[in-house]
Parts: structure tokens; C-alpha cells; sequence
């Protein structure tokens, strides 16, 4: 089932993907990685829960060699969160949804201080 709010990254939007204005955060996957399958969930429902805030990316890593080597993305998963032209954070491998929130609380600090003050 494709989900509305992930993009598909490969080697030739990604630049373009990089100038928008929010935040992106790209999760490098592979068809045969059993751990990549496991955090594609969390990823699908961070992409729908952040939609309008977050923009949330799928790179396949066998389409897309030339971004994950460029990137120096070696392990599956990788999660890069990027804001302003630059890196922001990563997590290497499987983890809880909450891990990758705490990630993205990185890009997003005026919603994240909004939310405590609730």
C-alpha cells in the first residue's frame, strides 16, 4: 500500500527535495533488509502525523546507489534528517518509533516547546 505523505527519494530529486523549506527525513531502505521492514510503520506514521511540518522520504538503496554512496550511507536503515541544506541527525538500524520522534523533535524545536507547554 503506498502512503500519500512519503516521497520517494532517488539519486535525481534529491537535490531539488534538499531547497524546500521543511524538513525532510529520509529513511535508506532496501527490499531485502528485515530491519528496514520492521521501522517502515513508524516511518509511514511519522510521515502522516508530521504531514505539513515534516517531509518524510523513502530511498531505496539498490535503485538508488549513487545517493548512498554519495551520502556514505553504509547500513540498513539509515535515517538522515535534514533541514536547512545539512544533516541534523541519524539513526543507524531499527529502533522504537519513539526514537525516531526524538529525531525529528530536532528539526522541529517550536512545536516541540509548543507541545511541553501544553
Amino acid at each position: 500500500m503506498k502512503n500519500d505523505n512519503v516521497i520517494e527519494i532517488t539519486d535525481t530529486n534529491f537535490d531539488e527535495l534538499l531547497r524546500a523549506p521543511l524538513p525532510l527525513l529520509i529513511d535508506f531502505t532496501a527490499a531485502w533488509c528485515a530491519p528496514c521492514r520492521v521501522i517502515k510503520p513508524h516511518v509511514e506514521a511519522i510521515a502522516d502525523a508530521y504531514a505539513g511540518r515534516l517531509r518524510v522520504g523513502m530511498c531505496d538503496v539498490d535503485s538508488n546507489n549513487v545517493l548512498a554512496a554519495r551520502l556514505d550511507v553504509r547500513s540498513m536503515p539509515t535515517l538522515l534528517l535534514w533541514g536547512d541544506g545539512k544533516v541534523l541527525g541519524q539513526i543507524i538500524g531499527a529502533g522504537p518509533r519513539a526514537k525516531i520522534e526524538a529525531l525529528v523533535a530536532r528539526a522541529l524545536p517550536a512545536a516541540n516547546a509548543a507541545t511541553q507547554n501544553a
